[in-house]
This record gives structure tokens, sequence and C-alpha cells, in this order.
């Protein structure tokens, strides 16, 4: 499988560039950038709603002997 290197990123971006413009462009990254911010915050939040997991609550639970 080939590598995608320095050259290939630059040609890429050029690309995107042309089709695209620079205005709508950066109301794409500014709108993704949005996107990942909120989902950061999302799974921040849920991670701070969610108890602690209990071993006493589950019934199969056993402790070892060693």
């Amino acid at each position: 499988m080939p590598d995608i290197g320095l050259p290939e990123l630059l040609i890429i971006l050029v690309v995107v560039l042309v089709l695209f413009g620079p205005g709508r462009l950066a109301g794409i990254g500014g709108a993704l950038s949005q996107a990942i911010r909120e989902f950061r915050q999302g799974v921040g939040a849920e991670a701070e709603n969610k108890p602690p997991a209990s071993t006493e609550s589950d019934p199969h639970y056993q402790e070892s002997i060693n």
C-alpha cells in the first residue's frame, strides 16, 4: 500500500482549494472545528454523568483469593 507523503498532501490541498475556493474552505473549516468541539463536549458531559462502576452490585462478582 503506497504511503501519502508531503508532495501528495500538497497536491490534494491545491485541488481542494481550487474546487472550493478560499472563502468557502474557511467556512467548511470553521464548521468542522465547531462540530469537533461540540463532540468533545458531549463526550465529556456523558463521562461526567455516568455513575462509577460498582463491583458490589454485580451478583456474579467474587473476590480473588490470591
